[in-house]
């Protein structure tokens, strides 16, 4: 069992469930706007000065592959020569570590705070999860929303980073606790902004454009949108079938004035690759077009 079960057990009484519902208020929005965000964490402030560039994978709808897209986008900036991290704040349901075949590791405790857990031998690729602290892989995590605004900011604050060119968030789906407390702990971090991952079809834009509408209300730039999933190429004929339909994100993009990042297809050596914990499928040359939108976007603001 990890030597963190005892502080970070998953499952609470319900006298500090109740307790904890009191000190949620200033976490949430109210008549359109958030409630004033907690002051600049100093310590968050320190580590995040030493990482170049910060970037929230979002989608407003769950199973659109969006930590799979974080992971490959962490992949691929490494592969490209960048040192990168890659933050796992899916807290019900953390799935980074299993992805990239490190899911039987512990985090170590150092005299500076606690250690990633690197996923290469060079170490260009640190990875931190709450699935590391939980002593079981099937324990379920059933937290209020301080507890999650707790345990985030413990990731920004105590966690040594070191000197990084990039930070990828990877983020539950929706627009709660989680996404409230990151946003608001690296405000004054200046976050390059948010990629947002969607698939066509339109009951998972509409959740996107809720997430759009998310990044607005709390000043969150939109680096831009992909299209995920967009047809599925036969590995026998090389037909194309658009399973989930065509085009929707680019649609959108467009109407709200965004940068279409490109369209993913399925893979599913993809799929196969992460549920043995091994990511090293050649990156689709369509994969590697949206990394390079995504980095010219961020080149044009700075």
């Amino acid at each position: 069992q990890s030597t963190w079960g005892h502080l970070f057990s998953p499952i609470f009484s319900l006298d500090v469930l109740e307790r904890s519902r009191v000190e949620t208020s200033h976490f949430f929005p109210f008549a359109g706007s958030l409630m004033a965000a907690p002051e600049p964490d100093a310590k968050v402030a320190a580590r995040m000065s030493r990482i170049k560039h910060k970037i929230l994978v979002l989608s407003g709808k769950g199973g659109v592959g969006k930590s799979t897209t974080a992971t490959r986008l962490a992949l691929d900036l490494v592969r490209r020569g960048f040192t990168v991290g890659l933050l796992d704040i899916d807290l019900c349901g953390p799935s980074i570590p299993k992805m990239l075949g490190v899911d039987d590791r512990i985090v170590h405790q150092s005299s500076d705070g606690w250690v990633p857990v690197y996923a290469n031998e060079a170490r260009t690729l640190c990875v931190m999860s709450l699935a590391f602290l939980l002593g079981s892989k099937t324990d379920a995590v059933v937290w209020r929303g301080p507890r999650k605004n707790a345990m985030i900011a413990q990731f920004l604050r105590d966690v040594v980073w070191g000197p990084l060119d990039y930070l990828v968030v990877d983020t539950p789906p929706g627009t709660s606790d989680e996404h409230i407390s990151v946003v608001q702990m690296l405000q004054s971090c200046d976050p390059d902004g948010a990629v947002i991952v969607s698939t066509p079809q339109n009951v998972a834009l509409a959740d996107v454009r809720r997430q759009m509408s998310f990044c607005e209300l709390v000043g969150l730039r939109v680096l831009g949108v992909i299209e995920n999933m967009s047809g599925f190429v036969c590995p026998c004929c090389n037909e194309v079938t658009n399973v989930f339909g065509d085009g929707g994100a680019e649609h959108l993009a467009e109407l709200k004035g965004l940068r279409f990042l490109g369209r993913v297809p399925l893979d599913p050596r993809i799929g196969e690759s992460a549920d043995i914990g091994s990511m090293s499928v050649p990156v689709h040359d369509a994969f590697v077009g949206v990394v390079d939108n995504i980095l010219a976007e961020i080149s044009s603001s700075v």
